[in-house]
């Protein structure tokens, strides 16, 4: 019944969209103000601070062609710090201070969610641009990186498949994040017939630095006779020392694989990546994906940063998708009033980095094909498995209970996140909204 369901609202998504009647621009001044919310300070800026500057680069690129609704596009770029009340904080200015017509913004999910509430208490849009956990769709928040079953799910089946792996470290910084996703996968693994004890769980604060024992734990969990393999979700900067500590370790890719969700092009920039050959990395982006349309997006992003050695990755594309995905959603609702540029969304296409096109389905995710990267001595991705088509991104996991007869449907008249297929009710803010 869901994955039915599921089939159907990609079917109409995928289709040319939604008519939207025209009207006068909710933005009354010259220019219309984007915001972009990501750290630039604290332990998350490693990751963050490119994203703050491709979307300085997309606002300028979109005013080059003239703007938006004949207008400029301004960017109000705020920095909360790694400091996750304070993304609240800076996402309130953002909606009543600065009145912005969108926000583009957070890494962690712990960031996401501190802000969640303030967009949907203002009604603001959020563009969303990283892999997380899933379990969540909100009518105010646009998910444009993966969900587990976009990213998580096929690094397993890739590693089960090709790998023969069969015991299991799953490693992440201890957030909701990875603990869901964990989660989530520690179910999946267990249906593929895992037992409970070959899977180790571990996790680590933000910032650690000390890696010695749990890397020896590690090694010492991978000598049991089974191949064993770590499932890396460990955010931000303590990747650094995890990496180095591996190669200390002599850990190969050969002896135990190691997977990450959360280590691109950016966080390798500041490693030496020699030792660490042939470990992996799931995306649904890499930059050595050779096609015309990354070829061209990379040539404008080395000359926007007027340095060659800036490399892009995954979170960069997202952003990518979600900029000229509100664009034609203004332009088809022909204002920024975020509840017409809302409904404009949905069905929306554009063309990602990969040779393809993303399309905004119904549950406020993307389409997105998945691919798996070995990292190489120059601190690049060898593309090894990628999906023959796109993947339909599940905002609720198939795989726990109270989750899996769940589907989301912001179309109405169901407008609904948490719609349980089985009782035929709405939860959350679709309820809510259905009660006012």
């Amino acid at each position: 019944m869901k994955n039915g369901l599921r089939r159907a609202c990609a079917a109409l998504a995928l289709a040319a969209g939604l008519a939207i009647s025209g009207g006068a621009p909710h933005a009354a001044d010259d220019t219309i103000k984007v915001g972009v919310l990501h750290s630039l300070s604290g332990t998350m800026a490693i990751s963050e601070t490119t994203l703050k500057d491709v979307m300085l680069m997309l606002i300028e690129e979109q005013n080059k062609k003239g703007g938006v609704l004949g207008k400029k596009l301004e960017a109000v770029v705020v920095d909360p710090a790694s400091n996750w009340p304070l993304f609240a904080e800076k996402a309130r200015e953002l909606l009543t201070k600065d009145k912005v017509a969108a926000v583009f913004g957070a890494w962690t999910s712990v960031s996401r969610k501190s802000v969640l509430p303030v967009f949907e208490e203002l009604n603001g849009i959020l563009f969303y641009p990283v892999q997380y956990e899933g379990e969540e769709s909100s009518r105010n928040i646009f998910y444009t990186g993966a969900a587990p079953n976009q990213q998580a799910i096929p690094a397993v089946d890739y590693l089960m498949e090709n790998e023969g792996v069969q015991r299991w470290v799953l490693a992440g910084t201890d957030y909701v994040y990875p603990r869901t996703t964990n989660k989530i996968l520690e179910a999946y693994l267990q249906q593929k017939g895992v037992k409970a004890e070959d899977i180790m769980i571990n996790y680590t604060p933000f910032g650690h630095s000390d890696w010695q024992t749990i890397v020896a734990d590690i090694k010492k969990f991978g000598s049991a006779g089974k191949k064993t393999a770590v499932v890396s979700t460990i955010n931000g900067d303590a990747n650094v020392p995890f990496y180095k500590e591996l190669a200390n370790q002599g850990i190969k890719a050969t002896d135990i694989p190691v997977v990450a969700f959360s280590v691109g092009e950016e966080e390798l920039a500041g490693i030496d990546t020699k030792p660490l050959v042939g470990h992996l990395a799931a995306w649904n982006y890499f930059q050595s994906v050779d096609v015309p349309e990354n070829a061209a997006f990379i040539k404008a992003w080395k000359a926007f940063t007027k340095n060659d050695k800036r490399v892009s990755n995954d979170p960069m594309e997202a952003h990518y998708i979600g900029f000229n995905m509100w664009v034609k959603a203004v332009e088809k609702a022909g204002t920024t009033d975020p509840d017409k540029v809302i409904d404009a969304l949905i069905g929306v296409s554009v063309p990602n980095l990969s040779g393809g096109s993303s399309a905004m389905m119904p549950n406020h995710h993307i389409t997105k094909p998945v691919l798996i990267g070995e990292i190489q001595d120059n601190g690049q991705f060898n593309i090894v498995s990628q999906t023959p088509g796109l993947v339909v991104g599940d905002e609720w996991s198939d795989y726990l209970e109270g989750s899996k007869d769940l589907i989301s449907d912001w179309r109405a008249p169901l407008s609904c996140g948490n719609f349980n297929v089985k009782t035929g009710k709405c939860g959350g803010q679709g309820a809510q909204a259905a009660a006012k």
